[in-house]
């Protein structure tokens, strides 16, 4: 095995000191991984995210992960995700599109068994026809289930937020799984620089007693949460118990936001505080943003932006503060649905200012010329429409 010791974890996300590296996002998730003292980790394959695991395999084969294998698909993959966290391991897995959609059911279930596990979501289309290019709708599958559900913009992103996950999943007072989403193939496969920890330096082991429910071990039975008989059959029962569980699993969400306050440095990233008009934008998204910004700045029109990190838990005080006095809020997405427009929306009272688009997806790039587009209508600027190729 490697040499690695163990340091602190707030030292490590905080303190360590960090080297440059030129990586792509793939290798980003798993360098995070190779620093996060995993126990294992269940592949199955398939596009954009098969690089991941492939290359946590690696660490595996060299000695970083005590175990590692390929699931007969992905419900059995994430079904023993659950079983492997439930005996006490650390445990890490990826997946894309509709790898996601069909590991689900067991997915959506983790939260409430209070399972710690850490899932790559390296988004792609899932609907039909078939396409493997870069889609961000798979990322509205998971609001509702009570994970913790982070977007990354870039590579050094992916780093920091998979390492943090374990950090954070694995607090007493949040215990649920953390779901770290980035783009396929625009980030995955793609380079870009990242400031890393020391490969040497690796988190403190999971330990599977401090936690608010007991793991299974030789003295304590597997929890028969599903088929225990006043759940299921008594109505008083299972109403009252499964509304005080998804109660308390939500609470445990909301509490996961003083986490990524203290390892992320907040939910969101503001850029000109002052701005006039906003773009409020996740994941890559996030940095076409950046670059219509820079644009509009450069033209006089005081235009800011909204980077949100934490989807769930969704930063609504944060972003009702900055939004308060702004005249107009833009949303681009890589999806069809608009889902981040929706919870935009849903945050702030005087919603009729938010402009839902520009939107691309079924794996379209998103050209910063179509959210000027969009800065220009509400500034009241009339330019000639240039034809995006």
């Amino acid at each position: 095995m490697p040499e690695q010791r163990v340091v602190d974890a707030d030292y490590l996300l905080l303190e360590a000191p960090r080297e440059r590296k030129f990586i792509t996002g793939a290798q980003a998730m798993a360098e995070a991984v190779k620093r996060a003292n995993v126990d294992i980790a269940i592949a199955y394959p398939i596009t954009p995210q098969s690089e991941v695991m492939h290359l946590v395999g690696d660490l595996w084969a060299q000695g970083y992960l005590r175990d590692y294998y390929r699931a007969e698909e992905e419900y059995g993959a994430m079904s023993a995700i659950a079983g492997a966290v439930r005996g006490g391991a650390r445990a890490f897995s990826a997946t894309s599109g509709p790898g996601l959609l069909r590991g689900l059911e067991a997915i959506a279930s983790w939260p409430g068994h209070r399972i710690p596990a850490v899932l790559g979501v390296l988004t792609r289309v899932v609907n039909a026809p078939l396409s493997i290019q870069p889609d961000n709708v798979e990322i509205a599958y998971l609001l509702n289930c009570g994970m913790v559900v982070l977007h990354a913009e870039n590579q050094q992103d992916v780093f920091d937020f998979t390492l943090a996950a374990f950090v954070i999943s694995e607090k007493v007072d949040v215990y649920i799984p953390v779901a770290v989403c980035t783009e396929g193939f625009f980030v995955t496969h793609a380079k870009g620089y990242v400031n890393m920890t020391p490969e040497d330096m690796k988190l403190p082991p999971r330990d599977p007693y401090k936690a608010p429910v007991p793991p299974t071990d030789c003295e304590i039975p597997p929890a028969r949460i599903q088929r225990d008989a006043p759940v299921q059959k008594s109505n008083f029962m299972s109403y009252l118990i499964h509304a005080v569980w998804q109660q308390e699993v939500w609470a445990s969400n909301i509490r996961a936001m003083k986490y990524i306050y203290k390892y992320l440095g907040g939910p969101i990233e503001v850029v000109n505080p002052d701005a006039e008009v906003f773009i409020v934008a996740s994941g890559c998204a996030a940095a076409q943003g950046r670059e219509a910004v820079r644009y509009a700045q450069m033209e006089g029109l005081n235009v800011g932006l909204v980077k949100v990190k934490s989807i769930r838990p969704f930063p609504e005080k944060e972003i009702r503060e900055v939004l308060k006095k702004a005249k107009a809020v833009i949303v681009p997405e890589h999806n069809i649905v608009g889902w981040l427009a929706k919870e935009v929306k849903a945050a702030i009272p005087d919603n009729d200012k938010v402009i839902g688009g520009p939107r691309v997806y079924g794996g379209m790039t998103l050209p910063v010329e179509l959210i000027m587009e969009k800065i220009y209508d509400v500034f009241g600027i009339k330019k000639e429409k240039k034809v995006v190729v």
